[in-house]
């Protein structure tokens, strides 16, 4: 894949630079409202306090904020970034960007106040949002007719479906829509996360390592792998087949761990920025791996899907915001700030307690679900403590950006 750096205009570097590139409100935003999420799920579930959140469950709104709240903003930044590197193109920044991420602002602040009227204002600034990063990101490919980027602008088409199948579920027009539009988002985004990472993780760890290694990629892995995990979608999503479910899940398994086996190389180890990615991805094959597993009925079906969302999506989007938002602000990469070892460290605890620990201690599953709250809170606190400047400030090199 070429990469072409964008030609722009040499403009006077402002003080503030929050709005100057994608990644720095999206990645800003997201972790914060990650934490504020968290702490009223943690109110709500731990300690059962009232949820002020009218027409869906506690639960619902966890999910649907998790998945197109949180990791949606992270994947927008994510592409606005990445886009104008494929593409050469600039991407949307200054009042544009604002008002994208004002439109995701308030899809989330909206439900939180207890209002039916209010909570259908947020639906319509959720899809707006969705529809807006959808153009954002489809007219630099477009423009430069880069056809085989579309297959992401397919992905967040069918992200914002999803949704649309939540909110239709929410309003009793589809039986199974909030669920439907659920797990769907939930596949969709590893889909759109396995696809992104086939073309940045090798890249990363060949240049990142500091010796020379080649890793082993198979194009057959790469379509098949995608293939499955759109039946996968299918079978355990709307037809609610067990069997084929973990058969399926299975050769998820071997398929992505023979994936990951060819970018493995031992250099990663030194290297926090990519050991977080390699746990992150890990952490699907496990999801995959007990998914299968849970054929018998053996713990909870929350099991598995939080190894796809706590684990690896969150893993996966919190190690590629804290390399990203360096690289794309002049710094160093192999430099990061020494706190990032304990924040990937004190995320990847907390996957194992919410993931492996109800297994043999199901009894204390509440105290567990605390846990695994608290660390969430904590990395991602420990997070936007270090990065706040770096998404405010200017490139420390002078450019744009």
């Amino acid at each position: 894949m070429t990469i072409q750096q964008p030609t722009l205009n040499p403009q006077p570097i402002k003080k503030i630079a929050l709005f100057e590139l994608g990644f720095r409100p999206f990645f800003l935003f997201a972790s914060l409202f990650s934490v504020i999420a968290t702490v009223i799920w943690m109110a709500s579930f731990t300690f059962g306090w009232s949820l002020p959140v009218s027409k869906i469950t506690p639960i619902a709104w966890h999910g649907h904020e998790m998945i197109f709240g949180y990791a949606v903003a992270v994947i927008g930044g994510f592409l606005l970034t990445a886009v104008r590197n494929w593409t050469g193109v600039a991407t949307i920044k200054g009042p544009a960007l604002a008002a994208l991420v004002l439109s995701w602002i308030l899809a989330r602040t909206l439900p939180l106040l207890n209002s039916g009227l209010l909570f259908e204002w947020a639906a319509l600034f959720d899809l707006a949002f969705l529809l807006g990063l959808i153009l954002a990101i489809a007219h630099p490919i477009v423009k430069v007719k880069q056809w085989r980027q579309l297959m992401i602008v397919a992905i967040l088409v069918s992200i914002l479906a999803a949704d649309i199948v939540y909110y239709l579920g929410v309003l009793h027009i589809v039986n199974q829509g909030v669920s439907w539009g659920l797990f769907s988002a939930v596949y969709l985004i590893m889909a759109l996360i396995f696809t992104l990472a086939r073309r940045v993780m090798p890249f990363f760890i060949e240049r990142g390592v500091g010796y020379q290694v080649q890793l082993k990629n198979w194009s057959l892995i790469d379509s098949t792998s995608l293939v499955f995990l759109a039946a996968l979608l299918i079978v355990d999503v709307f037809l609610k087949q067990a069997l084929l479910t973990a058969l399926i899940s299975f050769v998820l398994v071997l398929l992505h761990a023979t994936r990951l086996y060819g970018w493995y190389t031992k250099g990663i180890w030194q290297k926090p920025l990519l050991w977080v990615l390699f746990l992150a991805y890990s952490l699907f094959i496990v999801g995959f791996a007990l998914k299968a597993i849970n054929f018998f009925s053996l713990y909870p079906t929350s099991l598995p899907l939080h190894a796809f969302t706590y684990g690896g999506i969150g893993m996966m989007t919190l190690g590629m915001m804290a390399r990203i938002s360096l690289g794309h602000t002049g710094r160093n990469i192999n430099e990061p700030p020494k706190i990032v070892t304990w924040i990937f460290l004190s995320l990847f605890l907390g996957t194992l307690i919410r993931v492996i620990l109800p297994i043999f201690v199901p009894t204390a599953y509440l105290h567990i679900i605390g846990l695994a709250q608290g660390l969430w809170i904590l990395a991602f606190s420990l997070f936007l403590v270090s990065y706040l400047m770096i998404f405010i400030r200017p490139r420390v090199d002078g450019q744009p950006g």
